[in-house]
């Protein structure tokens, strides 16, 4: 049986084509000078990451009801700059640090290399960032899409299967003709379930500099690639 062709590509966004962690440290760092405040900035950048999947895994299995990207992370910061030497935090600056996400820097292959795929292919983000996170973020970091797929757009986070299989609606594709790229190896297993193709691409400084990250063994995927930069050499 023939495989149909790959028509659409759909990047999961946050670690894959963005720096979340050296775009946070750095903007808090401009913004703690400007207060003159000092705090463990890494440290609550870390553990803001680490709140991520649970703040949305209360949404996904109904604990709490339908909330963006925006409020859970709010709620999450606010919990935690405590515990890393922010305290007393009012609305507005809660609001600076979540807005924060809204403007990170893409990797340094990221930009030139969806240039180069949306040439060939359909390309759009699928993330559990919301649309005008992701609008703001592509604005910021120079790319172009040609769709938008946030959480918002189906009320579920990833990996519910109507965020993959949802996008692949709307682009007006077959699951087979839609491949996922994701530096995440659970994401592409959930997107792989729903019928999708695959695409591994490393981001070892994803978590920062000295953190080991195990790639997936060969074949796990339909590909790999070291970077955005060597999938458009191959594909694009």
């Amino acid at each position: 049986m023939s495989v149909n062709p790959v028509r659409a590509l759909l990047f999961d966004t946050f670690g894959t084509v963005v720096d979340w962690r050296g775009g946070l440290i750095a903007q808090m760092q401009v913004w703690a000078s400007a207060r003159e405040v000092q705090a463990d900035w890494a440290g609550l950048v870390d553990a803001w990451r680490g709140a991520y999947l649970p703040s949305m895994d209360k949404v996904r299995t109904g604990e709490r009801k339908w909330a963006d990207l925006d409020v859970l992370q709010r709620d999450s910061v606010e919990m935690l700059a405590p515990k890393f030497g922010v305290d007393g935090l009012d609305g507005a600056a809660l609001d600076e640090l979540v807005h924060m996400w809204h403007e990170l820097p893409p990797w340094p292959d990221a930009v030139e290399a969806l240039r180069v795929l949306r040439a060939r292919y359909v390309i759009a983000p699928l993330s559990n960032g919301h649309v005008a996170l992701l609008v703001k973020l592509a604005k910021t970091a120079g790319i172009t899409w040609d769709a938008v797929f946030g959480a918002d757009v189906f009320r579920h986070y990833k990996p519910d299967p109507e965020t993959y299989l949802g996008a692949v609606s709307l682009l007006g594709c077959r699951p087979s003709e839609v491949m996922l790229v994701a530096c995440h190896a659970s994401d592409l297993e959930a997107a792989a379930d729903c019928g999708l193709r695959t695409c591994y691409v490393a981001r070892p400084l994803e978590y920062g500099p000295g953190r080991t990250l195990k790639s997936p063994p060969p074949g796990r995927f339909d590909m790999t690639a070291a970077d955005l930069g060597e999938l458009a050499a191959s594909i694009g």
